[in-house]
């Protein structure tokens, strides 16, 4: 199973002196990159390369310490920038056993073209080479083009690279969090359980028979789990944030005309979809350009 390299390629509004400091320097790179948790530089010997260690946090308190050689940086006459490097590391428990790649700086008019190519070698045998192409390789690549889109952002915009990752993650829990909600009750309550609540809610709401209020309610728990598809596949998620800050106040509205027994219960409604109106309000507020592996070139031509 031949490898294909990671790719990631992105144009930086900014002086390439800039984009060479945040990228080569450990405490400015450690900042931007998900792929590390720090980069320490080791004394370097003369004419010798510059060494490095490093670490990545994998979560449950483990982490990965491998090793780095900046194996040689060219500066050619138009001005542009390559930075080789070989890493690995020893640690068993680590995917990636050994690999090498480059930083490339290209100068254009007003921008740098910043990128980078790299591949490396895996453990565990065919078990981890199937686990790196359908997973880690893949995951890796989105991580590395992330990291390139909130550098990007840093040196145009100065949004510091944490506060965009706590923008990012927060984003994107709250997107799986609705998604989740209205596919959970549209499905179960409304449809597999039909509870005898829903079905007292619906009919206090809107008097009808029994048998139109389970067929409106099968209609609302389809809506509901369109609703929260949408969350995963619409990508204008802004303009669905904004229709939950409409929806909820109407849906405690008429809860509190039909039924203002609810408000008293356990499990009470109108709290529910008071909590959710105001994550959807914070969710609108944060989803402005919130950083993105899109934003990257993934593929290399020419």
């Amino acid at each position: 199973m031949k490898n294909t390299p990671i790719y990631v390629e992105i144009s930086i509004d900014s002086d390439i002196e800039e984009v060479w400091k945040a990228t080569q320097e450990p405490h400015l790179h450690e900042k931007w990159d998900l792929r590390f948790s720090s980069i320490t530089y080791l004394p370097r010997v003369d004419n010798q390369p510059q060494e490095f260690t490093y670490c990545t946090n994998i979560g449950f308190g483990k982490k990965v310490v491998g090793w780095g050689r900046s194996v040689g940086e060219f500066h050619l006459e138009d001005g542009s920038r390559t930075s080789s490097l070989h890493f690995g590391t020893e640690q068993a428990i680590s995917i990636i056993r050994e690999g090498k790649g480059y930083w490339k700086y290209r100068p254009q008019p007003e921008s740098v073209l910043f990128l980078t190519q790299y591949d490396y070698q895996v453990n565990f045998g065919r078990l981890g080479r199937w686990f790196d192409q359908l997973i880690f390789r893949p995951m890796i690549g989105w991580a590395t083009a992330l990291s390139f889109d909130v550098l990007k952002r840093w040196l145009e915009k100065g949004e510091n690279p944490a506060s965009q990752f706590i923008r990012f993650f927060s984003y994107w829990l709250m997107t799986i969090l609705f998604s989740g909600i209205w596919v959970f009750h549209g499905l179960v309550p409304k449809i597999y359980a039909m509870h005898p609540e829903e079905i007292t809610m619906m009919r206090d709401a809107f008097p009808m028979d029994l048998s139109m209020a389970k067929g409106l309610l099968i209609t609302m728990g389809i809506f509901e789990i369109l609703l929260g598809l949408c969350w995963i596949f619409y990508k204008q998620r802004k303009q669905l944030f904004r229709l939950q800050a409409l929806l909820f106040p109407l849906f405690m509205l008429v809860v509190l005309i039909a039924s203002p027994s609810y408000i008293a219960h356990p499990f009470s409604p109108l709290t529910f979809q008071l909590s959710l109106w105001v994550l959807s309000i914070i969710g609108l507020w944060i989803s402005h350009d919130v950083p993105t592996a899109s934003s990257c070139k993934r593929r290399r031509t020419g």
